[in-house]
């Protein structure tokens, strides 16, 4: 991979998914893009990034999806940064009784929506009127994440919590669990780009969780998303960000409230 290829790849990204990537990160590029060279048929970056710039139609755009799948992170855990999930139980307490609408931007394999739908069920019940849209660009963890199936071992997970909302695996399927119907009542999959124009995600929400994405952006990047996170939120909404995320150059559309939790303005 040369110089230039690295350097294409990087604008390719950054212009298909809003990710910036830095200098530190060739060798993982390297790594990660090995697997379309082979997939494709091709022995160099540069042929490869050569066919991809002339291809056309259908198959365009699948690239496109696959070359964002293989650079995209991919990071997760069941009830990953806990404090977020104290809160939103307080939340769902004062709104008790209303229909609520969450998005889960980054879903990824589906830990984070599916502990939003174990907070709502054991703090409102199994029929409570909420609805989890999550969304996520990478089209293969969002298979994952549909099917909800999980290592039984999987991180995050109490006792109680693996024999009140999981189903054991037997035979065939021993040492995995798969989430109960309850749960998956709750939350609709759909891949979604935060660089996309348009946002088609329905009526307002009452809470955003986009945690650890903004990280990959620059400060432009940033604060286009915010606005657009402004724009499907409620007044009075509620945004969950990353442990290492800061939107304090943009007080006009949020306002902190608590750790990494903001409020629109």
């Amino acid at each position: 991979m040369t110089g230039a290829d690295f350097e294409q790849v990087r604008s390719l990204i950054y212009k298909h998914a809003g990710i910036k990537l830095s200098e530190g990160k060739r060798a993982m590029v390297y790594s990660r893009l090995s697997r379309r060279l082979r997939a494709t048929g091709h022995d160099s970056f540069t042929a490869y990034l050569q066919w991809f710039a002339t291809v056309r139609g259908d198959a365009r755009e699948k690239e496109k999806q696959e070359f964002v799948n293989a650079l995209t992170t991919n990071l997760t855990a069941f009830f990953r940064e806990e404090h977020h999930f104290q809160v939103l139980a307080t939340e769902l307490q004062l709104r008790r009784g209303a229909d609520l609408r969450i998005w889960c931007n980054a879903a990824s394999t589906g830990e984070e929506p599916y502990s939003l739908a174990m907070t709502v069920v054991e703090l409102l019940g199994a029929r409570a009127n909420v609805t989890i849209v999550c969304s996520d660009i990478d089209t293969k963890v969002l298979a994952t994440a549909s099917h909800g199936i999980y290592e039984a071992t999987a991180r995050g997970l109490s006792p109680e919590r693996l024999r009140q909302h999981f189903l054991r695996g037997k035979g065939a399927n021993e040492g995995l669990i798969s989430v109960r119907p309850e749960l998956t009542r709750l939350v609709e999959f759909r891949q979604f780009n935060l660089m996309d124009e348009r946002w088609p995600l329905g009526d307002p929400f009452d809470i955003v969780f986009c945690r650890n994405v903004m990280i990959y952006f620059d400060k432009p990047t940033q604060r286009r998303v915010l606005e657009g996170m402004h724009r499907v939120l409620k007044p009075g909404g509620l945004l969950f960000a990353g442990h290492s995320e800061n939107f304090g150059d943009s007080r006009d559309l949020f306002q902190l409230r608590g750790q990494t939790v903001y409020k629109r303005a």
